[in-house]
């Protein structure tokens, strides 16, 4: 049965930071995004994960594009993605917005996968990628949550006549590959093969390029910062959705920016968590 994402779900698992905590406690993110001409991409991505709370950022992306990132966003370290990186570094690897599809997008991902990395959070590229090298599903660890738009999910799965036969899809293949699925659409639908829920939140103005990679950023703080897979993808797509339900009380559904979603993320904590 398809359960209604709430509120009241998140709050049963939600963790309050403890007053001794420090930046470690909050967990260390490395964000594979980007490319020339596609920097957007990951400053959202990187943005959106660290108004979600995580300790650390680092993100790895083409080194010359590096002045654009650290001018956007002082905050997250940039790491040549040229150059081979530890990957015991890091609590949760990100990966996909906008990384490219070349070979040696094709070779970060494979190398991702081979080291089994037991958290991983892919959307987009990343996700293009497993679906033209079908043999890499198979080496997904388990909990790794993708989040895929109705195309990508039918690039990955097979292609469904209605949505109702796309989220049964979604169940089966969460199920045959231990994976969370985010299914995007104006009801997003998250399953780990048994349990299923659909989000309450959220609005056309996330109808926009950006948003993706924004709930891609969230959904991989929350899980650096120690949530389950399937928690960290309810609280990432609901706190998005909620971001978004309240930025449009000050712009337009038609002019919203998924900017102005992140600039709300803290509303949005505070309405669904720390409300009286």
């Amino acid at each position: 049965m398809v359960q209604a994402l709430t509120a009241d779900k998140l709050k049963t698992f939600f963790h309050a930071r403890m007053p001794e905590s420090h930046k470690g406690t909050f967990g260390h993110v490395c964000l594979l995004a980007g490319s020339i001409g596609k920097m957007g991409a990951a400053v959202i991505a990187a943005t959106s994960c660290l108004r979600g709370g995580c300790g650390l950022l680092s993100v790895s992306i083409p080194f010359t594009e590096r002045t654009i990132l650290q001018s956007s966003l002082p905050e997250a370290m940039v790491l040549d993605r040229n150059h081979s990186m530890s990957y015991l570094d890091y609590d949760v690897f990100a990966a996909g917005p906008a990384m490219g599809l070349d070979a040696e997008a094709i070779e970060l991902v494979e190398a991702l996968l081979l080291v089994k990395h037991p958290q991983l959070v892919l959307d987009a590229d990343a996700l293009t990628i497993l679906s033209t090298k079908r043999s890499l599903l198979d080496t997904l660890p388990p909990q790794t949550i993708i989040t895929p738009h109705v195309k990508e999910f039918d690039r990955l799965a097979g292609t469904s006549l209605s949505m109702d036969d796309r989220e049964e899809q979604a169940m089966k293949f969460a199920s045959r590959y231990q994976v969370i699925v985010v299914l995007k659409h104006h009801r997003t639908f998250i399953t780990d093969g048994d349990n299923c829920f659909r989000n309450t939140t959220g609005n056309t103005g996330l109808a926009k390029g950006g948003s993706g990679d924004a709930l891609l950023g969230l959904i991989a703080s929350f899980r650096a910062q120690g949530y389950q897979a399937m928690h960290a993808a309810m609280m990432g797509v609901y706190l998005h959705g909620l971001a978004a339900d309240m930025a449009v009380q000050q712009y337009s559904e038609e002019s919203l920016l998924i900017t102005d979603v992140i600039q709300h993320y803290g509303k949005a904590f505070r309405e669904t968590f720390y409300a009286s």
